[in-house]
């Protein structure tokens, strides 16, 4: 089939009753999960924790699973651990961070932006496809759709994409709508040889930030993706087949409905551990400082030298701080060979803790 650009779409074919209708909703709990994300006092907390969170569930979309215990040693110590899949997950977090750099750096998402979050993810420059025979095929090893081979094309359409991402005047829908038909539009020009839907994943929570609706990249729909994989998948094709936008946009509404839902929870049950860790931590040690607070929350996991950097000690204050929390019930202390590692107890059990 013809891929079209977007803006060949009627606008007002979205102003149904069952889209206003959870547009509304979703808007609503959108609104709700800026402010609450806003009330964090170190926004970096939820972007690296959320965020970490993200990769973890949009890579076992592509099925590049790790388990998170992996996952928060290897990003404490990368040099100590050769999990390909647990680093392949931190590479999707780094090119996240790069996008809303990019964003907040220029107000815009380019075509350029995308490339460079495609070559963070997969450490290579190869940029737009260029060469013919990329398919994609269900599980039975079928091919569904062929995405545009010619690489003018890929440009072209890439370009008009592009354009449609960062006019907010000519086509007058809600930019949650938007973020549906580009995410759409993006997987099916399918432009790159490898990490077309992580990529487009992530920006489908930069053209948020974009568009103002939220401050920072803490929206994620792979947690929704990976509960509703068919229907994702059978929706993005019969779009192809029938034109059934509508109902492709009533699934994207949904899945931002749901899962603001579950990360405002998320979100305040970090924010209390945060507060109570403060308050306990200032009543019973000397040594309490909110960069430490800020240092136990950033990472799942610790380690004595980001302690020592971020509060900067030496490493042996960093280490009686550290074995004071243990003792405390604060963290829970770990071997890896002849180091230490740090679990704050209750950080761990809030990003564990299933989706309700």
């Amino acid at each position: 089939m013809t891929i079209l650009p977007l803006d060949s779409l009627y606008a007002g074919r979205f102003d149904t009753p069952a889209i206003l209708k959870k547009l509304a909703a979703s808007s609503r709990q959108l609104a709700e999960l800026k402010g609450i994300a806003a009330s964090i006092p170190n926004q970096g907390i939820l972007i690296n924790t959320l965020g970490l969170q993200e990769a973890k569930d949009s890579s076992e979309i592509e099925n590049i699973v790790t388990t998170h215990d992996e996952l928060f040693k290897d990003d404490v110590w990368p040099e100590s651990f050769v999990n390909p899949a647990a680093k392949e997950v931190l590479r999707y977090r780094q090119a996240l961070r790069l996008g809303f750099e990019r964003v907040k750096q220029t107000g815009l998402l380019t075509a350029n932006h995308i490339i460079e979050i495609q070559c963070e993810l997969e450490r290579n420059n190869a940029g737009f496809r260029q060469l013919p025979g990329t398919t994609l095929k269900n599980n039975a090893g079928v091919t569904v759709f062929t995405p545009p081979q010619n690489p003018a094309d890929i440009v072209a359409l890439m370009g008009s994409l592009e354009q449609f991402i960062n006019d907010s005047e000519s086509f007058q829908v809600d930019p949650l709508i938007k973020m549906a038909l580009i995410h759409h539009q993006f997987e099916s020009i399918h432009p790159f040889y490898d990490g077309n839907g992580r990529t487009g994943r992530i920006l489908n929570v930069l053209y948020l930030v974009k568009a103002g609706l939220l401050d920072v990249p803490v929206l994620y729909l792979s947690s929704h993706i990976v509960r509703t994989k068919a229907d994702y998948y059978r929706l993005l094709q019969t779009v192809r087949d029938n034109d059934t936008w509508e109902e492709w946009v009533l699934y994207v509404l949904d899945g931002v409905e749901q899962t603001a839902g579950q990360t405002i929870a998320t979100i305040r049950d970090i924010k209390t551990a945060l507060f109570d860790y403060k308050h306990r931590i200032r009543a019973e040690f000397k040594f309490y400082s909110q960069d430490l607070i800020n240092n136990l929350f950033m990472h799942p996991y610790t380690k004595i030298e980001f302690v020592q950097r971020d509060l900067n000690v030496s490493r042996l204050t960093a280490t009686k701080y550290m074995d004071a929390l243990v003792e405390s019930g604060f963290v829970k202390k770990h071997k890896v060979g002849r180091s230490n590692y740090y679990m704050n107890i209750a950080l761990n059990d809030i990003l564990l803790k299933p989706p309700a």
